[in-house]
């Protein structure tokens, strides 16, 4: 038999008004409340009667993820905490992959507009210029969910990607790593308005004493294994190649790992390599991939509180907020293997 709103309030000791209040996204509960009644909801495998709720509250109990069709480093774990943050809520997910310039992303946002939900979660790699001014058109409360810039007119829960790149780096120097250089530059940033990882990558050589190795820098198309293997068939070509590699993706760092061993050199004898997004590739790849890791549990749950949030006050403060993250030292770049 389904449970019912009475076993999950008996459960977690509160009454069938706060378990309402906790699976239908109100903001006035408090966190320990909620985490019980989350808590009860998930022992229990609690889903509420979506159909009754549309009838009574006008909504439909759905909210739209977006994300990209490439390979983002964190958006399959993103994924799977935005179904688990919300159902937590009460709420369901679909799902629509995009590309950056695909053309249901202007001006109707695909699900956004094709589909009955309440709010829809962006992931902002696939966010084009003037998102910002289309979205509002789909009538749909929308949160941004990672990029690199802060826009200010939305709300937008992110990491901040220039101190990651500036503590991977950082990582490299400690490990007596000099000559480093990094993977993943947009092509069309310049030295002098660097792009956030650019900024953050400049930031730790320089503080360490150094400055930017002219050549040093490579862009990286889409940020795929194969575009991290010919940037780094490159770097590892020049003459006084570097001895540590940054990259600003982990599928674009096992393509470098793979390109030093193609040129005979070990890692991370030779070259030290790291990335980020801790994918699962690089937790079992040879060497284990160092990384930084991104609390994509904390982006999902901060993202899907803000959608619902908005869903209850439209006209409520925008909200920006940053996720932590983590360096993660694994063997391709531990020193004690040189």
């Amino acid at each position: 038999m389904a449970s019912t709103l009475k076993d999950v309030a008996r459960l977690a000791h509160v009454s069938v008004k706060t378990v309402s209040n906790v699976v239908n996204g109100y903001p006035h509960v408090s966190p320990d409340v909620r985490r019980r009644v989350e808590a009860a909801v998930a022992q229990l495998g609690y889903r509420p009667n979506v159909f009754a709720r549309t009838l009574r509250t006008g909504r439909t109990g759905v909210l739209a993820l977006v994300l990209p069709d490439s390979d983002v480093p964190y958006a399959d774990d993103l994924a799977r905490e935005v179904v688990r943050a919300a159902g937590s809520r009460g709420y369901r997910v679909v799902i629509e992959q995009v590309g950056p310039d695909d053309e249901r992303l202007a001006p109707s946002l695909g699900a956004a507009r094709t589909m009955p939900v309440d709010g829809v979660l962006v992931s902002a790699p696939v966010a084009p210029a003037g998102l910002v001014e289309v979205l509002p058109a789909t009538g749909r409360p929308f949160v941004l969910v990672g990029g690199e810039a802060r826009d200010g007119r939305c709300d937008q829960v992110s990491v901040d990607v220039a101190q990651a790149a500036e503590d991977a780096t950082a990582h490299l120097l400690r490990a007596g790593r000099r000559r480093i250089a990094a993977i993943g530059a947009y092509p069309t940033e310049s030295a002098a308005v660097p792009r956030p990882r650019t900024a953050g990558y400049h930031r730790a050589l320089r503080a360490a004493g150094l400055a930017p190795v002219p050549g040093h820098l490579l862009p990286a198309g889409r940020h795929r294994r194969a575009d991290g293997y010919r940037a780094a068939r490159a770097l590892l070509a020049q003459p006084g190649r570097p001895d540590a590699i940054f990259c600003y993706s982990d599928p674009l760092a096992i393509g470098a790992m793979r390109a030093a061993f193609d040129a005979g050199l070990r890692v991370p004898g030779d070259v030290a390599v790291i990335g980020i997004g801790d994918i699962e590739e690089g937790r079992y790849s040879r060497p284990t991939l160092s990384t930084v890791s991104v609390d994509t549990g904390f982006l999902a749950r901060e993202a899907v509180a803000r959608v619902t949030a908005r869903i209850d006050q439209p006209d409520a403060a925008v909200a920006m907020v940053t996720a932590p993250h983590t360096v993660l030292p694994r063997e391709s770049t531990e020193t004690t293997l040189r």
